[in-house]
């Protein structure tokens, strides 16, 4: 008996390793705060917080465990002077944090439920209208409350973000071995992202919210528009625009499903060669990913196209993620991208002079020929040729 159990365990452990070590995870991590040099440092990103994870001590500040109710909180995070996009400069497990090598965090602060409404509504306010965005970020599996903000972080920058960004974050255990309770946790958060939606789009005055989630997260961000739709308000009031899929771990006949309720357009990053959905594909009955597909599956990519899915094919965009499950913020041009995403009026998949740049020179590797032009690898020919 507990010979087979251990087998168990360690062929469970054979399949989520890979996950555990993708963009995910990593060594635990905190936010102890450190004193900045303004001379070491490019800038400093400002994240608000909503969470479903229960409250800790200082300096982890949330745990993995479920809350009962949101909790709030903003943290500031210096970018060192040293950073190149689309890396995530931290110090190793026991290093000491160098904010001219390192991210590094400056400030953090739980904040009840009214004083954070007024402050991001402050925060919106102060922008101009152009600007007046909220960008939600919805992480992935094993994932700590700091590894989250750090990323965020990281994107927000890379990106050159000008809106106000708020992290949504669920109870991860950030543990190799916690696939199943965080899988459970990420459906537990269901009505609080979409009460957190609700309470953004209603209260703080955005003049739209778009939403990235990577990975689990998507499952997560999936369910919450599902339901949302069938509430009979699955635009939030019409200011929902963008809805970006990272490496979506999700099974794609679910996918199907889900987008049958869905009306929001929703862009979708894919690669073939992600290792972490290979290994979730055998631990979930050996069915495909969604975040798997590629531009060969062209009667896949046709369906969804149909219920309004764009997908952007980075399976020959190659970063320093051994996994490939974090292309979409380990590639420099990829999640700059992202951010003429997020400043486009129309959208990834227009293409011409009313989007700027050309996306074979924002994300080289994302660009096929097709009939003698270019145009994004997948996503229905409808939407790519140029009008």
């Amino acid at each position: 008996m507990m010979r087979a159990a251990f087998r168990v365990r360690l062929i469970a452990l054979a399949l989520l390793a890979p996950l555990g070590l993708a963009a995910c995870g990593g060594p635990p991590r905190d936010l102890s705060l450190t004193s900045v040099n303004p001379a070491d440092i490019v800038g400093t990103v400002r994240v608000f917080v909503a969470s479903t994870r229960e409250m800790g001590a200082e300096p982890q500040y949330f745990t993995g465990e479920r809350g009962r109710h949101l909790s709030f909180a903003k943290i500031d995070i210096s970018v060192p002077k040293a950073h190149k996009s689309g890396e995530l400069e931290l110090p190793g497990s026991y290093g000491k944090t160098n904010p001219a090598e390192h991210f590094a965090v400056t400030s953090v602060e739980r904040i009840d439920l009214s004083p954070i409404v007024a402050r991001v509504r402050r925060e919106i306010a102060a922008r101009p209208a152009k600007e007046r965005e909220v960008l939600v970020f919805v992480h992935g599996y094993n994932t700590s409350f700091a590894d989250a903000a750090y990323r965020f972080a990281q994107i927000v920058h890379d990106s050159d973000f000008k809106g106000v960004p708020v992290l949504f974050t669920w109870p991860s255990r950030g543990q190799l071995l916690a696939y199943p309770y965080d899988r459970e946790s990420a459906f537990y958060s269901r009505d609080f992202l979409e009460m957190n939606l609700r309470a953004i789009a209603k209260d703080l005055g955005p003049s739209r919210i778009d939403i990235l989630a990577h990975s689990m997260g998507t499952q997560l961000t999936l369910e919450t528009l599902r339901q949302a739709s069938i509430r009979g308000d699955g635009n939030f009031g019409g200011k929902l625009r963008d809805v970006m899929l990272a490496a979506p771990d999700v099974d794609l006949d679910v996918f199907k499903t889900v987008m049958r309720e869905i009306k929001t357009p929703v862009t979708v990053f894919v690669s073939a060669d992600d290792k972490a959905l290979e290994f979730s594909r055998r631990f979930a009955g050996d069915k495909k990913r969604l975040g798997a597909i590629s531009a060969s599956d062209k009667d896949t990519v046709a369906e969804l196209a149909k219920s309004g899915v764009d997908i952007i094919d980075l399976s020959e965009v190659s970063t320093s993620d051994s996994l490939n499950h974090g292309k979409f913020a380990a590639s420099p041009k990829v999640v700059q991208m992202i951010g003429k995403r997020l400043q486009a009026d129309r959208g990834i998949a227009m293409r011409g002079p009313q989007f700027g740049d050309r996306l074979g020179d924002i994300a080289g590797g994302v660009v096929g020929t097709v009939g003698g032009t270019l145009e994004l690898v997948v996503t229905a020919p409808a939407a790519i040729i140029q009008q």
